[in-house]
């Protein structure tokens, strides 16, 4: 047999490939056969993706789609806080802003990694262990199924740090959840919780992670019964507020995470796969996939394009503002950056300085 791949034993260094053994229905192994995972590995900055991720990740799954013996490809991140922030905003801010010409070809390579996920010849499970956000919520719709931790919180983030979710976020969203309710996820940027998500149709399926006194418990952060809001709205999966997110905030802070079920549910899933016939289950899949690549490859090019142009205003000024930012202050004056733009100012160091002057200083500082 011939060996497809494009490199011999791509690099690992910023991820992490494993084979774990295919499991059987009756709780035994399949010999010779595997599931590939590829887990980010990344936890200090909750899974972003540098540049040279990207191109693990790309290596990582062309690979997987050319393993023979492989059932499933699952795609997860290290740790129990984040399946994955997004783009590496330190990267954005000490390279990629204000250099269109250098990210149009970093977006190039983003896009690759999505294409790679919709092109594989295997089907591909999302384990999200944590929050997806961003390019990570662009990461992950473009996966087949996507299981859960219920503290997995989902949002995009572009608009508020200079940017549009234009790599999968606006041609895959509203296949899962609409035109309005992809709408407001893409503009206001605010979270959904696991259990939202899933009950908009974004998720194949949930489990719990939290364990108190040795039993697991549902997210103790948000509602996750079928009940009305004083508007008479269904709030299942609605975010707690007040004295009823703190309590909620206590029960975490005693409480053990543990994602022994998440792993559990994503092994049944691999297992269930295996029990299909291997090239009618990869025809039905790319057939399923048909509806994201058409969105996807109408528009990526041009969306690259203009995300490369964008690095010399917006994304120039919000990626260094959530950067050099900290945790209370990331985003710039938009209120201020609406008024000078309506009285005719063009985009300068000087007008970052006064809608983001720690990032305007911080980054004259780093310069000499």
């Amino acid at each position: 047999m011939k060996d497809h791949n494009l490199v011999t034993n791509p690099p690992q260094q910023h991820i992490l490939v494993e084979r774990r053994p295919a499991r059987t229905r009756e709780g035994g192994f399949a010999d010779g056969l595997h599931n590939v995972w590829i887990t980010l590995n990344n936890p200090a900055e909750m899974n972003a993706y540098t540049t040279e991720m990207i191109k693990e990740i790309i290596l990582a799954i062309r690979e997987a789609s050319n393993d023979r013996a492989a059932v499933a490809v699952v795609i997860t991140g290290a740790g129990t806080r984040a399946f994955c922030a997004g783009g590496n905003t330190r990267e954005y801010a000490e390279h990629y802003a204000g250099a269109p010409a250098e990210y149009r070809q970093y977006m190039r390579l983003f896009n690759d990694m999505v294409t790679a996920v919709l092109q594989c010849d295997k089907p591909v499970i999302c384990r999200v262990n944590g929050l997806r956000v961003g390019g990570g919520q662009e990461i992950g719709t473009a996966c087949d199924f996507s299981i859960a931790s219920d503290l997995a919180v989902f949002s995009q983030a572009g608009p508020k740090h200079g940017s549009a979710p234009d790599g999968g976020a606006t041609d895959f969203l509203p296949l899962f959840v609409g035109i309005e309710r992809s709408m407001a996820s893409a503009t206001l940027c605010e979270s959904w919780s696991a259990h939202r998500f899933y009950w908009l149709g974004g998720l194949t399926q949930i489990v719990p992670v939290t364990k108190v006194n040795g039993g697991f418990v549902a997210n103790p952060l948000v509602v996750t019964d079928r009940v009305l809001d004083e508007f008479g709205r269904l709030v299942i999966g609605e975010f707690k507020a007040g004295d009823a997110r703190k309590r909620g905030q206590e029960v975490l802070k005693s409480a053990e995470i543990d994602l022994t079920l998440l792993d559990e549910a994503v092994e049944e899933m691999c297992t269930r796969l295996l029990y299909t016939m291997p090239d009618c289950l990869t025809k039905t899949i790319e057939s399923i996939r048909k509806h994201k690549l058409e969105h996807w490859d109408r528009n990526r090019e041009t969306n690259r394009a203009w995300l490369a142009l964008n690095m010399m205003t917006e994304a120039n000024a919000g990626f260094r503002a959530f950067h050099y930012g900290d945790r209370n202050q990331r985003e710039v004056d938009f209120v201020r950056l609406r008024q000078r733009l309506a009285e005719g100012a063009t985009w300068s160091e000087e007008l970052v300085e006064e809608i983001a002057p720690w990032a305007a200083r911080t980054a004259k500082g780093a310069a000499r």
